[in-house]
């Protein structure tokens, strides 16, 4: 079979693989991806062990059906399974010197006088090392590793530059914990033998491939983990990119930039977005810097790396540690208000953004009072049991919250009841992936310095476990199945197709149990905060809490007000305002319509996607949005005001928005002299725009002129076959709106407004 073929068949089914395991997969930017000539993709972080290579490769594939030949582990590709896959891919097996470490002979320590020198008790050094092997340390001191450059004895050796780097920081580390061991009786540390590995043969396949017009993809941490910023950049990438420029003039090759966002990576219908950066040129100085070997050579590619992890940096989200992870997240979602719906692209985006204006202002007296003050309203949101979507519009407890209570419990029971034979079908091979990813993750910890909980191997684990039970799973049924049918005497025909009916029926019956068993999970949710809103006394919380998050709200945007301006110089004038909803879609009302701009459904909407949404508000009329017109039988779009908090179609995170358009945002370039950026087009979404410059601007003129983009930043809806009525034009004064006459058609006045703004910005005086 022709490698292309094996390469499209091993897309199919690792494309309906990521489909099942994850809920939402979503690509942002994919129009930086070049359509032709050599491509390095980069990607990082490198959370997801092997998913992450998967959905580069099927993100690229998908947008300009090329193929990504990735860079593999040798490691990992001697294992059967992940071999299997990774060539069926064309991977490029790659060795690393840290895979084939050994435990040295006897212990070491520093020579007191110079820190290069390394000493031996019962060590064979003649024997076990040569030139350009290394040494490596203990976890203990991070497995501090440096090349060998002479072997003088059994017991000593020189490296070429002390542990640590030049700082001493390392060898003052290094000494004190040998004076620790020798006070237990200990003479030295333990040590590990990395050999010299000649990688040659594998920059020339790549080379080749780049010369050829391909694509290649890397990981350039080197490994995966599960920390929340980026580890150091190995030099490969740059090394491949210069190498491949400076064997072939005619070669031009471009780096994309790539980087993976998880919403609960490790877990099951968990969400990701890929996004691409903007495409790379590898600048002709550093290839002739790298043609001239040595010094400049390792200059070339020292300097090169710098700027791909700058790349790196636009389309990543760098947090120093969890907690600061979190405390983004919540101030996200406060910044979010109640009306309005971001896109999955949107909600990482802001995340970058609200992390590099937190990571420059932390030390401002008002920014950690703030954080002070979110950290208090999420734990108090926690002690009521709700959700910080569920919060605005938490209400008094009346007849309806009761039952509405006993509503979802019914609904709860049936979504049970359709899911419960592909749950206890599919417990034995959920259980077990669950119990043996778990063994891995500790595993691939206690083999890392890196990793911080081996949560990064999870989902690969889940994933090559259940590939492998899940056809001896199905043979099972199928045979149990054939025996019953036996032990029933039914007829011949009957005997021979039940195997092959129940291995082609389960599949389906399983796929079915997943969408009925998401749907009772989101009703699940739903139900902690009616219980507690029909606990006696609880009103006086919720009014506290809702208080509290007006006040949070207004203080979020007030502080990016405040801050915004002084890390983007062209922050107010390329704001941009996610819309609260789309236009209605023309047509009969009818069961399967598609989502609104507000993630909810149009009119009726999805049963099994937003089932809640469906039944509590248009038919039963619950929401103030049934009241404003939005019911089962009229088909309008739900308006902002509809009774969201009430229904569960967010998940864990709150994550969950409209994806059926996105908006783009153009890189930022920081200005090193100054530390802030000098342009970002399109910066944070400012969703209480509306509401904040109400109190700041004198008059309507002013504020006008704020909210006024040109037609290249307006949001367009999909082009499409459905009727829409014309929208105003962004340029239109307010003065002038407030001008017309009243009485004059809606679609009149539009065209003609829209027809004089345009005149006014076309002519010389505009």
């Amino acid at each position: 079979m022709s490698p292309a073929i094996t390469y499209e068949a091993a897309l199919v089914f690792w494309r309906m693989v990521t489909q099942i395991f994850f809920r939402e997969i979503r690509p942002r930017g994919a129009f930086n991806i070049p359509h032709d000539g050599p491509v390095i993709f980069v990607g990082a972080p490198h959370h997801n062990q092997f998913l992450d290579p998967l959905l580069l490769t099927l993100e690229v594939h998908r947008e300009t059906h090329r193929q990504v030949q990735f860079l593999t582990a040798a490691k990992s590709m001697e294992r059967k399974a992940i071999g299997f896959f990774a060539r069926l891919m064309d991977s490029i097996p790659v060795s690393r010197a840290a895979d084939e470490a050994k435990s040295g002979t006897g212990l070491v320590y520093l020579s007191p006088d110079d820190p290069c020198l390394v000493l031996g008790e019962g060590t064979k050094f003649k024997t076990e090392f040569g030139l350009k092997t290394q040494i490596m340390l203990p976890k203990s001191l991070n497995s501090a590793i440096a090349e060998v450059v002479q072997v003088i004895s059994d017991t000593e050796l020189r490296i070429k530059k002390e542990f640590g780097g030049d700082s001493g920081k390392g060898t003052a580390r290094i000494r004190e914990k040998v004076g620790e061991g020798r006070e237990d009786g200990r003479k030295g540390l333990e040590f590990k033998v990395l050999p010299f590995i000649d990688q040659q043969e594998m920059y020339r396949g790549v080379y080749q491939r780049l010369k050829e017009g391909g694509c290649i993809g890397i990981f350039p941490e080197g490994g995966s983990h599960d920390r929340t910023d980026l580890l150091p950049l190995k030099a490969g990438v740059s090394i491949m990119a210069l190498g491949a420029m400076a064997n072939d003039p005619t070669v031009q090759v471009k780096i994309v930039p790539v980087g993976l966002s998880y919403f609960h990576a490790h877990r099951f219908r968990s969400r990701a977005v890929v996004e691409f950066g903007t495409a790379l040129d590898v600048p002709a100085e550093f290839v002739e810097m790298f043609k001239e070997g040595g010094t400049k050579k390792r200059e070339a590619v020292a300097k090169f790396l710098d700027l791909i992890y700058d790349g790196l940096k636009t389309v990543t989200i760098r947090a120093p540690d969890y907690d600061t992870l979190m405390l983004i997240q919540a101030v996200r979602r406060l910044y979010k208000t109640p009306g309005q719906y971001l896109t999955l692209g949107q909600v990482v985006e802001l995340n970058r953004r609200f992390l590099e204006g937190y990571t420059h202002f932390k030390d401002e007296p008002r920014v950690q009072k703030l954080r002070t003050d979110v950290l208090k309203y999420n734990r108090l949101i926690r002690d009521l049991g709700i959700r910080d979507h569920q919060v605005p519009r938490a209400q008094k407890a009346s007849w309806k919250t009761l039952g509405l209570l006993v509503y979802r419990l019914v609904l709860l029971t049936i979504w049970t009841i359709l899911a419960l034979p592909g749950v206890i079908l599919n417990g034995p091979m959920f259980i077990l992936a669950s119990i043996i990813s778990r063994q891995k993750a500790k595993e691939a910890l206690a083999a890392s310095v890196v990793k911080v909980a081996g949560r990064d191997v999870l989902a690969t684990w889940k994933i090559l476990i259940s590939l492998g039970i899940a056809p001896v799973m199905y043979a099972f049924y199928a045979v149990v199945a054939t025996i019953v049918a036996v032990k029933a005497n039914t007829s011949l025909a009957t005997r021979i197709s039940t195997p092959f009916l129940v291995i082609l029926a389960l599949p389906f019956m399983n796929y079915a149990a997943l969408k009925f068993g998401e749907a009772g999970m989101d009703v699940l949710k739903s139900l902690r905060p009616l219980v507690v809103a029909l606990i006696p006394g609880q009103q006086r919380s919720f009014d506290k809490v809702k208080a509290m998050r007006v006040r949070l709200s207004n203080e979020v945007a007030e502080v990016i007000n405040e801050f915004g301006p002084k890390l983007y110089d062209d922050f107010d004038q390329f704001r941009i305002l996610v819309p609260a909803s789309a236009p209605p879609s023309a047509g009969n009302p009818g069961v399967w319509r598609r989502k609104s701009s507000v993630g909810q459904v149009d009119a009726q909407g999805n049963l099994l996607i937003h089932p809640m949404t469906w039944i509590d508000e248009r038919l039963f009329g619950w929401s103030r949005s049934s009241k404003c017109g939005t019911s089962a039988w009229g088909g309008s779009t739900p308006t902002q005001d509809s009774s969201r908090p009430v229904t569960p179609d967010l998940s864990d995170d709150e994550d969950h928005g409209d994806y059926d358009h996105a908006v783009n945002y153009i890189s930022a370039y920081e200005d090193a002299s100054r530390h802030k950026v000098r342009s970002r087009q399109g910066s944070y979404a400012d969703l209480q725009r509306l509401r904040m410059t109400a109190t700041t601007q004198p008059n309507a003129s002013s504020s006008s002129s704020s909210l006024r983009t040109t037609e290249s930043q307006a949001l367009h809806m999909r082009q499409g076959s459905r009727q829409r009525k014309q929208s105003l034009s962004d340029l239109v004064p307010v003065e002038r709106i407030g001008s017309v006459d009243r009485q004059e058609p809606f679609k009149d006045v539009t065209t003609s407004l829209n027809k004089e703004a345009s005149g006014q910005s076309l002519s010389p005086g505009a």
